[in-house]
């Protein structure tokens, strides 16, 4: 649901990694302890009337007011303590089309330390709209701190984390680990609603933040007034088994080289390299990440992806491995930029599309329940890859060992029911865009744009893309 190690090549995908987070949440923990929760002072207890504090100048971002949001870490009240969030508001309160939240992807990502970076990619609203952002729970200077985890797999949904990395951050997280759902986040962002003092917002959301957006709309419908999904995740969650991205690759890979005129049928190469050599899943990180990066594989500013490929259909597979290997070294991505231990602890509590069910499935009932998947599912399903790719990347393979959890509560409504605009790329694997036409259909008053030649996060990166938003938007 976001950017795959590509912070060395690009810093423009809103899934990725693109700049310095700031702000303020639970403090991030030593390897030996489990994060606490920001107190509040002594004798005092969360108000009901939320409300920001401590305002003063984005230093990042002239014409901006930064402060902090307090909320409960515990929604339910059996956990003490709370959450400072880092927001980001526009000073502009009395823009004439109201107030716009963006959110962003992950789950793990900051928000409100992007800000310099995206106010430039969405200027064109700015105007209109008075943009906020903020760093999700679990995010920003106060994230989820899981040193080994992040180590491996860094902002990469597909690299497999080791066990000992996913156990060993559960045990870091210890008790609250349970407490960083989308719901509340969406609870977060009610809070936040109230404090900027506005009867409607319009959401924003890009890639997780598609889902966060969608969560809110069906939880609190009569405060949307229009939304934006920018490479969509379905209002159920993903499929974590990716079968739609495996089948989606080999398309993208024939176009690529239609366009180039390669000379050679690049998913039957695919299909052969990973048949002979077993590294699926590392293809599948490297197209994944090529896909963003780079969607028509042209290899300017990033991997080859088309002549490794081809080096390796015949023969060859050393300067593909060798790829591989460079991109899983580690995208140097810190913790308070992207938290790949935010990003387990949501993603595990939230999905429900996996071969064991829901988060509150025992443990000992997952590796056969993933055999069994694998078993079942035909390779023309997630052709040019083998049934093995679809349990073996980071989502599976992480999730598989992470505790059972309290899964992330279903909103109680069950369509959305404002205005929403979906764009998506037609090359993107990260959200694919039968994702993408699968919530359309399940949105009354939505209306699918899709962009040829494109892959994850548009807004800011395609004209088309910012025609239809600016239409939608400002018309």
């Amino acid at each position: 649901m976001r950017a795959t190690r590509v912070g060395r090549w690009t810093g423009i995908t809103v899934a990725g990694v693109m700049c310095a987070t700031l702000g303020a949440a639970t403090r991030p923990a030593s390897r030996d302890e489990t994060p606490t929760a920001v107190a509040t002072p002594e004798g005092a207890a969360l108000r009901a009337d939320p409300r920001l504090e401590d305002p003063q100048p984005c230093s990042d971002s002239v014409g901006f007011t930064c402060s902090y949001l307090t909320v409960p870490l515990d929604r339910h009240g059996g956990a003490p303590g709370s959450l400072r969030l880092r927001v980001a508001t526009a000073d502009n309160a009395a823009a004439p089309r109201g107030t716009l939240l963006l959110l962003t992807g992950g789950p793990g990502q900051a928000g409100a330390s992007l800000l310099p970076r995206l106010r430039e990619r969405f200027s064109y609203l700015l105007d209109g709209y008075r943009l906020v952002m903020i760093d999700q729970r679990g995010t920003g200077a106060g994230a989820l701190t899981c040193e080994a985890l992040q180590a491996e797999v860094g902002t990469s949904d597909v690299t497999a984390p080791t066990p000992e990395a996913v156990r060993e951050c559960a045990r870091l997280l210890g008790a609250n680990r349970g407490l960083y759902t989308t719901a509340d986040t969406v609870a977060d962002l009610e809070d936040l609603r109230q404090a900027l003092s506005v009867s409607q917002w319009t959401l924003d959301g890009v890639s997780y933040g598609s889902f966060v957006a969608q969560q809110y709309g069906l939880t609190f419908p009569d405060r949307v007034h229009r939304m934006v999904l920018d490479s969509v995740v379905p209002q159920d969650g993903p499929d974590a088994l990716y079968a739609a991205s495996l089948r989606r690759t080999g398309w993208m890979l024939r176009q690529a080289c239609q366009e180039q005129g390669c000379g050679f049928d690049p998913a039957a190469a695919l299909a052969d390299v990973v048949r002979r050599y077993g590294n699926d899943v590392g293809v599948f990180d490297l197209i994944v990440a090529a896909s963003i990066v780079d969607p028509k594989l042209t290899g300017a500013g990033f991997f080859p992806v088309l002549k490794l490929l081809r080096k390796a259909a015949q023969g060859d597979p050393a300067p593909l491995n060798d790829a591989i290997a460079e991109l899983q070294d580690g995208d140097g991505a810190r913790p308070d930029r992207y938290s790949a231990g935010l990003h387990l602890a949501t993603l595990c509590a939230d999905l429900i599309h996996t071969p064991w069910g829901d988060s509150t499935t025992p443990l000992r009932q997952r590796d056969p329940a993933i055999d069994q998947t694998v078993r079942r599912l035909r390779t023309d399903q997630v052709w040019p890859f083998e049934p093995r790719t679809t349990t073996g990347h980071g989502v599976v393979r992480g999730c598989r060992h992470w505790p059972p959890a309290r899964p992330n509560p279903r909103p109680p409504h069950p369509h959305l029911a404002m205005p929403v605009l979906l764009i998506n790329g037609d090359r993107d694997l990260s959200t694919p865009l039968e994702w993408a036409v699968e919530q359309t259909a399940r949105t009354p008053h939505g209306r699918l744009v899709t962009i040829p030649g494109m892959g994850h996060s548009i807004q800011g990166r395609n004209p088309v893309g910012d025609q239809a938003v600016r239409g939608f938007l400002l018309s």
